[in-house]
């Protein structure tokens, strides 16, 4: 039974993958969704009560944890992440550590921007220096324009409430940084990049031009936009087609090592 393990981003915790993971479990995976250290428990508990800490949190604090649950299973397990959870993706294939990788609405690596107003503005409210180690406060109204801006207010209540957290500044900060630098041009595990048309935060754009900076001729890095998605790809209405996309990007590639291991073994 092979093991998918999936990564949340900023603002959200492993509540945001539930669909996915029994989605994935009825296709026979082993599912496991880790939580981002300050980020366990119910996010309504997590709103009202931010954990203490939160804003000194770091990129490197979240991949030392992702990067130690993924030395302990007994083979490279498949890695699916979003946002930010998308670079840690790279980040962990980048390292040897994954048989497949699909980072959606992905943070890029290596500093690259998008000179988009939805993506300029998310990125220095989050970031902004001015602000120190105080965590990021999401409200209603800011997932909506950010994560939600398809759908509407009522069911950006619903996702809200039942999955956005708070967050650290440093986080994105650091990602924009040394620790997010990946050699794009050394081979590596199958990727599969997911785009969503109208996202605030991770313009397509961007993760299209992430996809095409891995260059190394044998490896894979494949790209898939979808029409009319947010930020909240994951969870808005129609999730099912981008997961059965993976699923059955899933299935060709270990089909595809399967006839080789098996020419091989002949």
């Amino acid at each position: 039974m092979k093991t998918i393990i999936f990564i949340h981003g900023m603002f959200q915790n492993p509540k945001s993958w539930d669909k996915w993971v029994a989605y994935f479990t009825d296709r026979g995976y082993n599912c496991i969704a880790p939580a981002w250290p300050k980020h366990e428990g119910e996010p309504e508990d997590l709103r009202n009560y931010p954990p203490e800490g939160l804003g000194d949190l770091h990129l490197a604090n979240i991949t030392e944890n992702i990067e130690a649950l993924i030395r302990v299973q007994d083979e490279p397990p498949i890695l699916i992440g979003h946002s930010v959870g998308g670079l840690i993706v790279q980040l962990m294939v980048a390292k040897g550590l994954a048989d497949l990788g699909v980072p959606i609405s992905s943070v890029a690596p290596n500093a690259m921007l998008a000179f988009d107003w939805g993506f300029m503005k998310n990125s220095a409210l989050i970031a902004n220096p001015f602000k120190g180690n105080e965590p990021f406060y999401t409200d209603l109204e800011s997932f909506h324009e950010s994560f939600c801006n398809t759908m509407s207010m009522e069911d950006t209540r619903v996702a809200f409430e039942e999955t956005a957290t708070h967050d650290s500044r440093n986080v994105l900060r650091d990602c924009m940084g040394d620790d997010g630098e990946i050699d794009t041009e050394m081979p590596h595990s199958p990727l599969l990049f997911i785009g969503a048309e109208k996202d605030e935060i991770i313009p397509a754009e961007l993760c299209k031009r992430n996809a095409e900076a891995y260059d190394d001729e044998v490896s894979i890095s494949d790209y898939k936009e979808f029409a009319g998605r947010g930020h909240w790809i994951c969870g808005q209405e129609g999730w099912q087609e981008v997961a059965a996309y993976i699923a059955e990007w899933l299935d060709q590639h270990e089909t595809l090592k399967y006839n080789a291991n098996h020419i091989e073994a002949n």
